[in-house]
């Protein structure tokens, strides 16, 4: 494990991995995985428990949703351990464990302050009864003490490191977990993420696009999409941004309404390959019965009942463009142009 660990620690230094979820936006997707969590022990093991808003959620709906146990897991290196979003204000001294990574497990929540409610204050008295227990190694999620807490859940819910998407998925598909995460929405076209989707092994949730994200104290700042409020807090937000899961949704079985008719003119093919392009979801053709290239923006809409998602058109360039001295040593049948112009990412897709 020498070797991820350190990947690890490298990743936790970049950007891309300092990103903090508001309680809000976390209450407004899982609204609609209610019926998902009675009975089921849930995890958040890349969540500090006493920062993660993920844990604060699911501490104030645990007797509401019915939840069995709830776990979460630390990562020793966190850039916001203890600093941004504690419990305990003046009281953070008492609950530090030297920045050693922890774990929380939670089988009831009772009415600890005898105020007649059960919410977040109680979670914060049963927190400080019964401290986090220290983990033996840095917390890190593919290490073996944190796969025994991944075995042990039935639903993993938490933002990962956006560096580590790939592999993150992959241990949850490894150990066939539901899940739902936050992501960003360009890993459609990673050639590890793309196939699951392809094969309605994960999909997309109910929140695409525009997501705003608490970021650390040392976070650079940015000419765009960067500020600092009133209280000093820095923030980023992302216009990318979308969750992914493996539970059942009802917004994966609304159909996407059709009204444009097709035509050769507006439709045209790709130069090597046999399918129309369609440059925008809104403008699928409601005629047209052969394959069709979309953009990723599809999956957001995308009902397996309605569509069948064929292949995607070239996905090679781009699923390397991140690794320029990783070219993938493949058929370039999919590289595709039209009229000589080469074209976005496409989903090669056909109505059911």
């Amino acid at each position: 494990m020498v070797k991820k660990n350190s990947s690890l620690r490298n990743a936790s230094n970049t950007k891309e991995n300092e990103f903090y979820t508001q309680l809000t936006d976390i209450e407004k997707e899982l609204k609609y995985y209610r019926q998902h969590f009675k009975g089921k022990t849930i995890l958040c093991n890349c969540d500090d428990p006493f920062e993660s808003n993920f844990v604060k959620f699911f501490a104030m709906q645990f007797n509401f949703l019915g939840i069995k146990k709830l776990i979460a897991t630390s990562y020793a290196t966190s850039p916001v351990m203890y600093t941004q979003l504690s419990f305990f204000g003046d009281d953070v001294e008492t609950v530090k464990h030297s920045k050693k990574p922890y774990v929380i497990e939670i089988t009831e929540i009772t009415d600890e302050n005898n105020d007649g409610a059960v919410d977040l204050q109680d979670f914060e008295l049963i927190l400080k009864k019964n401290p986090p227990r220290t983990l033996q190694g840095d917390g890190d999620f593919r290490s073996a003490e944190c796969i025994e807490f991944l075995k042990e859940a039935d639903i993993v819910v938490t933002n990962p490191p956006f560096s580590l998407f790939r592999e993150y998925v992959a241990q949850l598909m490894e150990y066939n977990k539901k899940f739902i995460i936050i992501g960003n929405q360009n890993a459609i076209t990673y050639k590890e993420i793309f196939p699951l989707l392809k094969d309605n092994k994960m999909w997309l949730g109910y929140k695409v696009g525009d997501m705003a994200f608490k970021v650390p104290e040392s976070y650079e700042e940015k000419a765009t999409r960067f500020w600092i409020d009133e209280d000093g807090q820095k923030w980023r937000s992302l216009g990318n941004i979308c969750w992914f899961t493996n539970l059942d949704i009802q917004k994966r079985h609304e159909d996407i309404i059709l009204f444009r008719n097709y035509t050769p003119e507006d439709y045209p093919k790709y130069d090597n390959y046999n399918a129309i392009n369609v440059n925008k979801v809104a403008d699928i053709p409601s005629d047209y019965d052969g394959i069709m290239g979309v953009p990723i923006t599809f999956f957001d809409k995308y009902n397996p009942e309605q569509f069948e998602i064929i292949d995607a058109l070239n996905r090679y360039a781009l699923l390397d463009s991140q690794n320029t001295n990783a070219i993938v040593k493949e058929k370039h049948s999919h590289m595709c142009n039209i009229n000589g112009k080469p074209t976005y990412f496409r989903i090669l897709i056909k109505k059911r």
